[in-house]
């Protein structure tokens, strides 16, 4: 397919979603957000596509909102705020919503700044890796007065915890990749010239996987996130009762026997 502000291929079975304006360090305009979310549905009728990279082009990631094209005067009598809500209903939650919900492993390669809605992108995914000279922003509360959206409010404590949250959320500091490595908010911190080539080999084992199985993994870890150890017991007990009788589990127990790497129907 062809966009305007974000170039999709699929390559060896991994498909690459680059944000393409650098110009504007790869801001979440209207356009980007709808096409993205075109991409993604797209994406899920390729049969060839059984992972995704996401990436940035230039020297950003993603800068979150295009805060000079955010006209506060009131357009058909909404104000900024009113427009804002609805862009967030129509497009911005519906995309983070469309990549929670996706069927494909998603790897993130932040090639650069990670700020705001940016960051919340890259959290999104199921790994997010990193540059070396990458880092993170929450510009929100300090700088704007505004909370954290497209889901950065919820990943953020499920990755680093409410202390480290709020410190970033109040403080608005950045946090490098190293450091986001090591409190455990992102998978990995590699040099700068071997981040597509590491993307790629991370995003051809996740490839390999039985179908579905970073939608059942994101599944059961937000199932344990909302209920107590009786109700996940009893998650994991019905998630076995049906995939214990499924192709992939079968294809599995055959491979191990015969001391092979499985190859799982598609």
């Amino acid at each position: 397919m062809t966009f305007s502000t974000i170039n999709v291929d699929i390559s060896d079975h991994i498909a690459t979603l680059t944000l393409n304006h650098p110009d504007s360090q790869n801001s979440l305009s209207e356009a980007t957000l709808g096409e993205m979310i075109e991409a993604l549905e797209w994406l899920c009728t390729q049969d060839d596509a059984w992972a995704l990279i996401l990436t940035g082009a230039g020297q950003a990631f993603c800068s979150g909102a295009d805060l000079g094209k955010m006209d506060a005067v009131d357009v058909d009598g909404r104000s900024l705020g009113e427009r804002a809500a609805v862009t967030m209903d129509a497009l911005a939650n519906p995309l983070i919503l469309a990549l929670q919900q996706f069927p494909l492993p998603v790897v993130a390669a932040v090639n650069g700044v990670a700020a705001g809605g940016g960051m919340a992108l890259a959290l999104a995914a199921d790994i997010v890796i990193a540059t070396r000279s990458a880092y993170f922003l929450t510009p929100f509360l300090p700088r704007l007065g505004i909370v954290p959206d497209m889901g950065a409010s919820w990943f953020l404590p499920q990755r680093i915890g409410r202390a480290r949250s709020l410190g970033l959320l109040l403080l608005g500091d950045r946090l490098s990749a190293e450091k986001a490595r090591e409190w455990g908010l992102i998978w990995a911190c590699v040099e700068d010239d071997v981040l597509l080539d590491e993307a790629r080999r991370i995003a051809g084992r996740l490839a390999q996987a039985p179908p579905r199985s970073a939608l059942e993994a994101r599944r059961a870890l937000d199932a344990a996130d909302s209920q107590d150890l009786v109700a996940q017991l009893g998650y994991e007990r019905d998630r076995q009762r049906e995939l214990l009788d499924a192709p992939a589990f079968k294809e599995g127990v055959k491979a191990f026997f015969e001391k092979r790497a499985p190859v799982f129907e598609r």
